[in-house]
């Protein structure tokens, strides 16, 4: 029993205490992923680069004309202030709008691609506040926004015209 938790605890260490004299546990794009992203995309910056040199600032710096962004997966601090995945889609979207290729990865649910592949159009519905089911109350909202992925019959477009010409509208 006693090994059990020794292993129990090496791993825990590993996995939480991080390495480095920062404590935090870096993950790096596999080498073989990146020459293949490099082969396509041709990257001339990273935003996120390991080791991070003295002073960079990705969320501060002109970026390149093809930038590979692969962002810290939780929350950084940031000039005195907590900064997640948004405060890095935001940068990149405003790279983006001055006409450069941003390439950003971020772990998602496998589902929420299979939708995208399917055709899903997606639909913000901002911060729901949804009905308590006991008394039909709404709720706070949970503080993040809610995706909805529609997904129409291929046909639909023509169901809908036909419709309305039946209605004789």
């Amino acid at each position: 029993m006693k090994n059990k938790c020794l292993a129990q605890e090496t791993f825990l260490n590993k996995w939480y205490q991080g390495n480095g004299e920062d404590g935090k546990h870096y993950w790096l794009t596999p080498p073989a992923l990146m020459r293949e992203l490099q082969a396509e995309f041709a990257f001339d910056f990273d935003p996120c680069p390991f080791p991070k040199p003295e002073g960079f600032d990705g969320l501060a710096c002109e970026w390149g004309t093809s930038s590979y962004v692969n962002p810290p997966f939780g929350s950084i601090i940031h000039n005195g202030k907590k900064k997640g995945p948004t405060a890095w889609a935001r940068k990149a979207l405003a790279e983006h709008r001055k006409g450069k290729r941003v390439v950003f990865v971020y772990p998602i649910d496998k589902w929420v691609l299979m939708m995208l592949a399917a055709g899903a159009k997606v639909r913000n519905l901002g911060d729901v506040r949804w009905v308590a089911t006991e008394d039909g109350t709404a709720g706070k909202g949970t503080g993040r926004h809610v995706a909805c992925f529609i997904l129409d019959p291929p046909n639909a477009t023509a169901h809908v015209r036909d419709r309305s010409e039946a209605e004789g509208t």
